[in-house]
């Protein structure tokens, strides 16, 4: 069973950074990508970013662009998300997946293994 470990969420002020870890444990193979998805009170859980194994691209949600980034390390299943000039719109708890399927996607459903999430509150 592959079990997901975030760390790194904190409170921050705005413009401040952050930065996101992942851990991953039980893979038998490496997965297609890591992404990273957050959820805001009283909304939907969004992507945020994503790494594709195969050729290292990322991919990211337009509002984040040229603010996070995101990297890893699939020998070493970790992902991470760098997150800087932060906003207060960017709090949520944020999420670390796994998708085992081929082709990318910024859809959660389509990812199969979860952490447990981690706080990043962004004050004004």
């Amino acid at each position: 069973q592959v079990q997901l470990v975030e760390s790194g969420g904190g409170l921050v002020q705005a413009g401040g950074s952050l930065r996101l870890s992942c851990a991953a444990s039980g893979r038998t193979f490496s997965s297609y990508a890591m992404g990273w998805f957050r959820q805001a009170p009283g909304k939907e859980r969004e992507f945020v970013a994503a790494i594709r194994w195969s050729d290292m691209n990322t991919f990211y949600k337009d509002s984040v662009k040229g603010r996070f980034t995101v990297s890893g390390d699939n020998a070493k299943s970790t992902v991470y998300l760098q997150m800087n000039s932060l906003k207060p719109e960017d709090t949520a708890v944020y999420y670390c997946a796994e998708r085992y399927g081929s082709g990318l996607s910024y859809v959660s459903s389509d990812y199969d293994y979860w952490g447990q999430g981690t706080q990043v509150t962004v004050s004004p």
